[in-house]
């Protein structure tokens, strides 16, 4: 899988961009505020329908823009098709396929793939838990894209089921409200059990992959190990060795209507849902302690880049290679960081990497540079691309 073009239009401090790109790698060179970042946030947009920097649309959309347009095309085993979405201003964002308009956004999810490294993602480590969370749900929708109506809806439920459960609280809790939250108890249990049921599967199929990535990285330090934390589920589901079933997801559902039931006076003392996958967590373990609070710097970044590669050779052993995404992450990597890195960039359909200077991306990866520039005020400063050059050695 690989991108052919790339175009923007008002996407941050992008006024226009069309970009021709190929196999191989490809290095956005610039000073911090020129705008690589962006492109890359762009290209992860269109794979994710989200940012790794923000978490709101409006601030992907230029100052004085009422919208952004990104727009590729992708070729994945010799079939090519052009992409594009429409962020809005005020209004709901629009997206096609090869040109003919879509009911929802979501559908393109799955034409593009990227697995993105940056800084940000030290937050995987030590940051709160809906790290983690987004960082499973994103993989796994990578995987299956129809996941995306699944949290859709079960992000839904969960708002108007919290929103009941604050009433019913404030109230005398009358029959017929009872009867309603019964009903979204249902609908909660079902969009979980499924969302829950792929969760699990990931964590089984991605822990071989992570111990392997970061015994590479890190030979000399403890193990590394992942695992699902849940305080709704029975252990032996939480086991990562665990292999999924196919009647998970029904065994899921019972559980999830179980647990609901017998949290039900504390959730409405409370008016807050307390049941469910939007409490739950990724455990990052080390040896036999979490790497939150007991790793080391050296050994958190160790761990979030285990994380991305471990995501990236997954993906490509079960479908297509996705594009890899490096946003300026070999300046932040000590040496033998940056070789596995590299290791795993050299032999990448297509990798997008962003650098302050040519010399913070190794020079095995003989990657075509592209000067990325600005012009304008702080406000009002637009990015191009200066020049096209040879290759680095």
């Amino acid at each position: 899988m690989f991108i052919r073009t790339l175009s923007l239009r008002d996407f941050r401090s992008w006024e226009h961009a069309e970009l021709e790109l190929s196999p191989g790698r490809t290095v956005f060179l610039g000073s911090n505020g020129n705008g690589k970042t962006n492109l890359l946030e762009a290209v992860g947009y269109l794979a994710t329908l989200g940012s790794h920097r923000v978490a709101a649309d409006a601030p992907l959309i230029r100052i004085g823009a009422d919208r952004a347009r990104i727009g590729a095309t992708v070729v994945n085993a010799g079939r090519e098709l052009r992409v594009d979405i429409e962020l809005n201003q005020g209004a709901a964002n629009r997206a096609q396929i090869n040109r003919s308009p879509v009911r929802r956004p979501r559908e393109i999810l799955g034409i593009l793939q990227t697995v993105l490294f940056a800084p940000e993602d030290l937050a995987l480590v030590r940051g709160d838990p809906g790290e983690r969370r987004r960082f499973l749900d994103e993989l796994c929708t990578a995987r299956l894209p129809r996941l995306a109506a699944v949290r859709s809806d079960y992000d839904r439920v969960l708002r108007q089921r919290s929103a009941l459960l604050k009433s019913a609280g404030r109230h005398a809790r009358s029959k017929a409200e009872l009867s309603t939250l019964d009903v979204w108890d249902g609908h909660l249990a079902t969009h979980a059990a499924v969302l829950l049921a792929q969760r699990l599967r990931l964590v089984h199929d991605l822990y071989p992959y992570l111990a392997q990535a970061y015994s590479s990285i890190a030979p000399e330090s403890r193990p590394a190990a992942i695992g699902y934390r849940s305080a709704s589920l029975p252990a032996e589901f939480l086991d990562p060795a665990r292999a999924p079933l196919p009647d998970d997801t029904e065994a899921l559902e019972a559980i999830m209507l179980r647990e609901l039931a017998a949290a039900r006076p504390k959730e409405l003392e409370r008016g807050v849902c307390l049941v469910g996958p939007h409490r739950d967590d990724l455990d990052l373990m080390l040896g036999t302690a979490p790497a939150k609070g007991f790793a080391s710097h050296g050994e958190s970044w160790s761990f979030a880049l285990a994380l991305r590669l471990a995501a990236f050779e997954l993906l490509r052993a079960t479908g297509a290679e996705p594009v890899l995404l490096l946003d300026d992450v070999f300046a932040e990597l000590d040496r033998r960081r940056r070789t596995a890195l590299a290791q795993v960039a050299a032999g990448a359909e297509q990798v997008l990497i962003t650098a302050a200077v040519p010399e913070d991306v190794p020079a095995e990866l003989s990657a075509v540079p592209l000067q990325v520039e600005t012009n304008g005020g702080a406000d009002g400063r637009i990015s191009r691309i200066a020049d096209v050059e040879t290759p680095t050695a």
